[in-house]
């Protein structure tokens, strides 16, 4: 059985609006013979007439106002969905899934990334959650995350970049109450005969360590780097960690210090899919890139 079309829909809508068929016309931009035809085209496939119609006037028929009734807001709806697919289209509309390490919040990358990409797409909705580092590129292949802010390096997948987007170094943590944390600061050497508590960046402990020319004695692994400060403070441990904690976090049991010589870099990166196909998911990242390179 035939079905109207919008064409149909949109001439009785017209016809509607201006009750008069050549005034309709000229808005539709077609002859006025050929809206008559499609409203007769209307009337026969829905079996009610919806116009009264004469040399005079034109008026909608109780079957015309109930039919319009249900039409215009399905129209509303209809152009709505396409304002919507066309804001998805340009990445102005859309969810994104956001990762990161404890430490991307505590440098105010976080912060200052998404929430300007917020306040510039208000339709796009972020989410964000902490995520062990090691799973960041499972999860990003997934689909389950589609960036997160980690401290590289990062276990290697394919398909997976980074950006740098945050430069920090590393310090020390240490007990309050040993004899270490009497000093102003510390060279690698010194730290010779210590445990190490890791932290999910490992990358620093071992450059001390290769600086220092000794294989670290390795304590536990606990995890985030608010787990590594708990372990330092029960002490018996020291850790190496961004410098950003010292300006954050203060511990009771737990001081900072700084290390002896050419600074140990660290950094904070943006992870991403290679290939992203999402517009939404490209607008974070370029919006990311821009505020990188304006730094």
């Amino acid at each position: 059985m035939r079905q109207l079309e919008l064409r149909h829909i949109r001439c009785v809508v017209c016809v509607a609006k201006h009750l008069h068929f050549a005034r309709a016309a000229d808005e539709l931009e077609i002859a006025a013979p050929q809206l008559t035809k499609h409203i007769q085209e209307a009337e026969r496939l829905l079996g009610a007439r919806l116009f009264h119609r004469t040399k005079r006037s034109v008026a909608l028929t109780a079957a015309g106002e109930a039919y319009l009734a249900e039409v215009l807001p399905a129209l509303d709806h209809l152009a709505r969905g396409a304002e919507r697919a066309a804001l998805a289209e340009r990445g102005e509309l859309g969810r994104i899934e956001i990762g990161y390490v404890a430490s991307a919040a505590y440098a105010g990358v976080l912060r200052e990334a998404v929430g300007g990409f917020r306040a510039a797409h208000p339709r796009i909705e972020v989410m964000i959650r902490e995520v062990p580092m090691e799973r960041v590129p499972a999860l990003l292949n997934d689909g389950q995350l589609d960036a997160a802010y980690v401290r590289p390096p990062l276990p290697s997948m394919e398909g997976i970049q980074t950006v740098t987007v945050y430069r920090d170094t590393f310090v020390l943590a240490l007990p309050a109450d040993s004899e270490l944390a009497q000093m102003a600061s510390l060279t690698p050497a010194q730290l010779r005969d210590q445990r190490f508590v890791l932290p999910e960046q490992e990358a620093g402990t071992y450059e001390l360590a290769r600086r220092g020319r000794f294989s670290p004695q390795l304590g536990p692994r606990p995890g985030t780097l608010a787990a590594v400060l708990a372990c330092v403070s029960l002490g018996g441990n020291v850790a190496v960690v961004p410098h950003t904690l010292a300006d954050c976090i203060a511990l009771p049991g737990v001081v900072y210090r700084p290390i002896s010589g050419k600074p140990i870099p660290s950094e904070i990166a943006l992870a991403f899919r290679r290939f992203e196909r999402a517009p939404a998911v490209r607008a974070f990242l370029d919006d990311a890139r821009r505020r990188v390179a304006s730094d």
